[in-house]
């Protein structure tokens, strides 16, 4: 029996156009000037993890700036990469520049689940200040009190390892049965099935990836029937 379901983001509850040109244009814009300005503060542990993860020691703010946004451009999930666009994108959502966007089936669908009494959590490459914000100041009304708990990259693991999924149920406190992760990304399905949770694909007209494997897929959540 479910009792929970896990959330993908980007492809699966929101158009990837959505995050890769707003969020991600907000955050490359801006990304220079803040870690420049913030020097001596917010931006010191960001240069530190980029400088190790770039394997650039001796990096200054405008090379880990550059580096950032190449790794932003190439969509590498990275945790300092995250970890600004989430700081740098909450004055975006707050001034209202920017809004968490979704496809018109999910908002319905995830109200009607939390009142049958499930649980819903996100997981996403998105740090998770992004995920709070992207749902807060959901463009139509604010979508967070659905949503009991987020995990990303610093908190869960990479998305396309069983580990990963592992980690969450033992943080959620629910078996790894009783749990149903969508996903648009075939690898993170595969993952999730690996460690034992129930997972559905979710295949959306103009979505960048396909389904693969015997896995169920879905275009529309109300397709989906969790008990």
């Amino acid at each position: 029996m479910i009792t929970v379901v896990v959330l993908d983001i980007e492809g699966t509850t929101s158009p990837t156009s959505s995050v890769r040109e707003d969020l991600y244009g907000y955050t490359r814009d801006r990304l220079p000037g803040w870690l420049a300005e913030n020097q001596g503060g917010a931006a010191d542990s960001i240069i530190a993890a980029t400088r190790v993860q770039a394997d650039e020691p001796d990096a200054d703010a405008a090379r880990v700036a550059d580096i950032l946004i190449n790794w932003l451009n190439t969509d590498v999930k990275s945790e300092p990469l995250k970890a600004a666009q989430g700081i740098i994108c909450a004055e975006g959502f707050r001034s209202g520049a920017l809004h968490g966007e979704f496809f018109p089936d999910v908002p319905p669908v995830l109200r009607a689940w939390r009142a049958a009494g499930l649980e819903l959590y996100i997981y996403s490459s998105g740090s998770v200040r992004n995920q709070k914000d992207w749902f807060a100041f959901a463009r139509g009304g604010d979508l967070s009190p659905l949503i009991s708990g987020h995990f990303d990259l610093s908190t869960a693991g990479p998305k396309r390892e069983a580990a990963s999924y592992e980690k969450i149920a033992s943080a959620i406190g629910v078996p790894a049965d009783q749990i149903l992760f969508l996903s648009d990304h075939p690898d993170e399905v595969d993952a999730a099935v690996a460690a034992g949770w129930t997972a559905i694909g979710v295949t959306r007209p103009g979505e960048p990836n396909q389904p693969r494997g015997s896995h169920r897929w879905i275009s529309d959540f109300a397709e989906v029937e969790p008990n």
